[in-house]
């Protein structure tokens, strides 16, 4: 799975992008994010409060509730707006 770090989220966690492989226990975004946090560091700090982080499945806008698999490509990023 290709996982993408976007704005301060790249920041905090110092990359942006890796490749991972899913864990057996991971079926969905917001399992994910517990994984990612539970590296700590960054990943904590990135990861602290989830509902300042938005999130992109294969470049679709989706909620952390989305199921996933390991040939998905994963974005996180902050709100965006408009001006």
């Amino acid at each position: 799975m290709k996982v993408l770090y976007f704005a301060w989220l790249k920041e905090k966690t110092g990359i942006g992008e890796e490749d991972i492989s899913l864990p057996e226990n991971v079926t969905d975004i917001e399992g994910l994010i517990g994984f990612l946090k539970n590296r700590g560091g960054g990943f904590e700090k990135a990861f602290s409060d989830t509902s300042l982080v938005r999130v992109a499945l294969n470049m679709e806008h989706v909620q952390v509730s989305a199921a996933i698999k390991d040939s998905d490509e994963i974005a996180f990023f902050p709100p965006v707006t408009g001006g």
